[in-house]
């Protein structure tokens, strides 16, 4: 398994309405989609910097994990690095074989409809890391 680029950065916002004119206004980029991801309880706001996103995220719920995330960092900040892979599952079993504690033990669907999964930063030097493939993949 290599990562064909960088999906996406994952940025914890504690508002939407209140982070997005920050990257339009002072990056100059524009937010082309807004979305609730129900299951994870979280809605998203996507920009794209060249072939790679950044994804606001705005939890929706008291006990998503965007919202303990903010407790911890009340400033909001980096929450995760996504990476595109070619077929999640096999990425999964790559990481897990070489000892990497994953969050996800199958790909679960995330917002723009990918196949995505998470690996626990435990075990990657501390940064939660996503694995993400286009569901035509």
């Amino acid at each position: 398994m290599r990562p064909t680029h960088i999906e996406h950065i994952g940025i914890a916002v504690k508002n939407l309405e209140e982070a997005i004119p920050y990257y339009e206004n002072v990056l100059g980029l524009k937010c082309y989609s807004i979305e609730t991801v129900e299951d994870q309880k979280v809605k998203t706001a996507f920009f794209k910097v060249g072939q790679t996103k950044i994804e606001l995220l705005e939890p929706t719920a008291d006990d998503s994990p965007i919202a303990k995330y903010l407790e911890k960092n009340p400033h909001g900040g980096v929450h995760h690095i996504a990476f595109a892979v070619e077929n999640v599952e096999q990425a999964l079993s790559d990481a897990q074989a070489v000892g990497v504690q994953l969050i996800d033990k199958v790909p679960r669907k995330g917002a723009e409809g990918l196949n995505i999964s998470f690996l626990h930063p435990k075990s990657t030097g501390g940064v939660l890391t996503e694995f993400c493939q286009e569901p035509n993949n």
